[in-house]
């Protein structure tokens, strides 16, 4: 039996045979919808293994329910630590201009110059319109005419390593104290410290910073 807005038993269930008021359906139950369980995120606190639902499924650790923890970001890695930095420094050397015999005069002025180490070659002289600038340019002012346009080179070596070759200057080069030329195009090895005599007045000492 059916009941009509008005209050009335009804034998049918579109209009009230009582009083003809029309008679709607009753509201469609509702479903109940189960509570979302969050899956697990990250690895199993007790064994380590990868979460993959709501328990783990090498111990059968239980995985909290609720909503999912926020992504926590990882931390940074330190970069990698730079390699300590080369450099030549060149001077107007007078002990070492006292031992050349030559008719070039040393410079009443001539402040230091630093010259950073990169790359594979640095190439050590004078520049030119047709050679170009090098890298450790001694072109002046003031300028030691003894050196040759391309005078030496510096090699880049494995394990941060650099070598001296003079690739057949006019007055050669000289390491240290030694008092011979090293040999033509040959590599010799150089460390931080080594002082490097060119041309007429011109020393470089290579510095690791």
């Amino acid at each position: 039996m059916t009941t009509c807005p008005a209050g009335h038993p009804s034998g049918t269930t579109d209009y009230c045979d009582v009083c003809g008021t029309p008679i709607e359906p009753a509201p469609a139950a509702v479903p109940v919808v189960p509570p979302v369980v969050a899956r697990a995120e990250g690895p199993c606190p007790e064994c380590g293994a990868a979460a993959t639902g709501r328990f783990c499924e090498d111990c059968g650790y239980a995985f909290p329910s609720g909503p999912a923890p926020a992504a926590v970001a990882p931390e940074p890695r330190p970069g990698p630590v730079a390699a300590p930095a080369w450099t030549a420094v060149v001077t107007a050397d007078r002990a070492y201009h006292e031992t050349v015999t030559s008719d070039i005069a040393f410079p009443p002025y001539c402040p230091d110059r630093e010259f950073a180490l990169t790359g594979a070659t640095v190439r050590i002289g004078r520049r030119t319109a047709s050679r170009g600038v090098p890298e450790i340019d001694l072109a002046g002012p003031p300028e030691d005419s003894g050196v040759s346009h391309l005078h030496a080179v510096l090699l880049a070596g494995p394990d941060d390593t650099w070598a001296l070759v003079d690739p057949g200057s006019t007055n050669g080069t000289f390491l240290n104290d030694g008092t011979d030329p090293v040999a033509v195009n040959t590599e010799h090895p150089v460390r931080a410290g080594d002082r490097i005599h060119l041309g007429a007045w011109t020393t470089i000492t290579l510095r690791k910073d």
